[in-house]
């Protein structure tokens, strides 16, 4: 049976007329060199010719045509301009390989897992991750769909889970999945969880304590109970104002993807805040000292701006130094095209023992503490910057920390102005 021209080779006519071709060409050889001394020539013309065709009409070896078939250059080929297109728009890093294990199509997704370029390459040569290269081989044999997951060490820590599967071609198909970010949260949660219960049992472990000891031997004892009770009050006290911490940090991060709109006068608002927390400055001698300024409108919600000067103002009375002053400055940062109507800013600086420089990129973070046992002393939770983060978060702003050891600590938070407010001053 004849084999079609899409299987590669010629139709058994196409044979037959390259013989005939070759012995009329002999011929004509022959019939052109009429001399006796020629006759030789043009029968080993005519031979050579004749062998040539035949050679020529054979059917070409199974192993030639198997070996064209499997490179890789071909395979790709077969993927229409279409469908290359398609899987460009892919957004998770995706894979072809052809039987052999090379590469005929990767994505641009691919480039942040592969790195440059793949084409062309066995998968060994671009991806160096052992779960994934046994996967391939596993389906290459005939295996069935797999989901590996694997981790990136290097140049950062990154967790990706690939799909690999066989199509019908026969290809292989390698969908990678970028799970740093659910890896991540599953950490921040378990880290949440256990710095939670070890805040509140502190404080339930001393209540709890207290009882027993007023239940006991101390259950007469005046003096004692009276201590004990001033103690509890504390504790609980502690509770209580992590319990709201912790809630109002889950309602602000339920409602971080929804920034504000109204407009409010971050002036009057700091001003307000000052005031109420006069009677906290008292005990620590400190005072705080607000530069005049005229009204600054910021795009934002009032309660929860209030909730955000109220912890930098009320951190810089506690661990700025006894007898000092809290100094809080306002002003307008220079505006830019992708700010619109530009930034206030306002600082509250105090003149405490500084924080450690290598402590600055952390203070924003739940429940963690330059100093735990002053901390505790003065009533924090470990709370205060992470919900001020947050808040920010939502109204778009930032928060920026200067600090020098001896000398004091400077948080400035920056906010969208209003459309409708005016230049102003520029933080320098």
């Amino acid at each position: 049976m004849a084999i079609s021209e899409a299987g590669g080779a010629r139709p058994r006519p196409w044979r037959a007329y390259l013989v005939l071709c070759a012995v009329a060409f002999a011929a004509l050889i022959a019939v052109a060199l009429s001399g006796q001394a020629a006759l030789p020539v043009a029968a080993a013309g005519a031979a050579v010719i004749a062998a040539l065709a035949v050679y020529l009409a054979l059917p070409r070896r199974a192993g030639a045509a198997e070996d064209a078939s499997s490179e890789p250059v071909r395979e790709g080929a077969n993927l229409s301009a279409q469908a290359r297109d398609i899987f460009e728009h892919v957004d998770d890093p995706l894979l072809i390989l052809d039987a052999a294990g090379r590469v005929i199509f990767a994505n641009r997704a691919s480039k942040s897992v592969i790195g440059g370029e793949a084409e062309g390459k066995r998968i060994s040569g671009v991806l160096r991750t052992p779960e994934v290269l046994e996967a391939v081989e596993r389906i290459i044999a005939g295996g069935e769909a797999e989901n590996i997951a694997f981790t990136v060490l290097v140049p950062l820590r990154r967790h990706y889970e690939a799909y690999i599967a066989r199509t019908s071609g026969p290809l292989i198909v390698i969908r990678v999945r970028d799970l740093t970010a659910m890896r991540r949260a599953e950490e921040l949660r378990a880290d949440f969880v256990a710095n939670a219960s070890h805040e509140l049992r502190t404080p339930l472990a001393a209540v709890t304590g207290f009882i027993d000891t007023l239940r006991g031997h101390a259950k007469d004892d005046a003096q004692a109970r009276e201590r004990f009770l001033e103690i509890m009050s504390i504790e609980a006290g502690r509770m209580r104002r992590l319990i709201e911490d912790l809630l109002s940090l889950t309602r602000i991060e339920l409602n971080e993807h929804n920034p504000p709109a109204g407009e409010v006068d971050v002036v009057a608002i700091v001003h307000d805040v000052a005031a109420a927390l006069e009677s906290l400055a008292e005990p620590y001698g400190s005072r705080v000292v607000m530069a005049p300024h005229e009204p600054l409108r910021v795009t934002g919600e009032r309660d929860e701006l209030c909730q955000v000067f109220q912890n930098l103002i009320h951190n810089a009375i506690k661990y700025g130094r006894s007898g000092g002053e809290v100094r809080v400055r306002f002003g307008r940062a220079a505006p830019s095209k992708r700010e619109g109507a530009g930034q206030v800013f306002v600082t509250v600086a105090d003149n405490g023992e500084g924080i450690p420089r290598e402590a600055i990129p952390r203070l924003t973070e739940r429940f963690y503490r330059v100093d735990v046992k002053r901390s505790r002393e003065r009533g924090g939770t470990g709370l205060g910057l992470a919900i001020v983060k947050h808040i920010l978060n939502r109204h778009e702003g930032r928060l920026q920390i200067e600090s020098t050891p001896g000398e004091g600590s400077t948080f400035t938070v920056f906010l969208p102005a209003a459309p409708t407010a005016a230049p102003s001053e520029s933080h320098s």
